[in-house]
């Protein structure tokens, strides 16, 4: 009995995503109508690795003569030639930028997002020291963890530190439409890559030069035989209990 051949349907090509439409600046000029001149734009990076820093980014615009720069989006859509290039351009290109990190140590002692918060403070603080102070933030999210905590109980530590007191506004995928955001994610994000490629030296089975502290299998495997460094979050279920 003669078999029916069944038509074979073209594979069909994933709708365009975010690539297709770079980021800009229209959002941000938004905020021109409160005053405002210097946005800082804040992303991280980092956040759900399973050993290394988390980092915060922040890039400072001035919303009444900056203009845009081209092949600037979120680092995630950018390969690392790409993000290389575009970091350096991304720090002349800002009034005011910098990257701060909270060690895994800082993570396993204080959570996750007091980490966040610590490690955007010190990047908030190295652009007050350049003479900078923003007029607002733009956050990528929906969660502000940038703003010093709320109000300390009677047996809380005060704390030393001085913390964004600028307003912050959130916005889900603002790393994906803002291109502060987006600029303030490829520096954090050429800059973790950095560190993780000098903790790789040290403990080259991880693979971290290629995976950046992230769970791939070669990681989880590297943890299973040798366990934790002193750079993983051991406070974290790195392996499911497996450890």
């Amino acid at each position: 009995m003669p078999v029916k051949a069944v038509p074979v349907r073209a594979a069909t090509r994933p709708a365009a995503g975010p690539r297709s439409k770079a980021p800009t600046l229209r959002y941000e000029r938004t905020f021109k109508a409160q005053g405002a001149r210097y946005l800082a734009g804040v992303d991280e990076v980092g956040r759900g690795a399973l050993a290394g820093p988390v980092s915060v980014g922040i890039a400072v615009v001035d919303l009444l003569t900056q203009k845009s720069l081209p092949g600037v989006r979120d680092s995630k859509l950018l390969s690392p030639p790409e993000r290389e290039r575009l970091a350096p351009l991304v720090r002349n290109w800002s009034v005011a930028s910098a990257v701060g990190h909270a060690s895994a140590a800082e993570i396993d002692a204080l959570g996750i997002i007091a980490a966040l918060r610590l490690a955007g403070t010190r990047a908030w603080l190295e652009i007050l020291t350049a003479g900078v102070s923003p007029d607002v933030v733009l956050l990528d999210g929906s969660h502000n963890w940038l703003s010093p905590a709320g109000q300390l109980s009677l047996f809380e530590e005060p704390v030393t530190e001085n913390g964004c007191e600028a307003p912050v506004h959130t916005k889900v995928k603002a790393d994906m439409q803002c291109q502060s955001v987006a600029a303030a994610s490829v520096i954090a994000k050429v800059e973790r890559d950095q560190q993780m490629r000098g903790l790789h030296t040290e403990f080259p089975g991880f693979g971290w030069d290629v995976n950046k502290g992230y769970a791939t299998a070669i990681h989880r495997d590297a943890l299973r035989l040798a366990g934790p460094t002193p750079y993983h979050r051991v406070s974290w279920n790195l392996l499911g209990g497996d450890l």
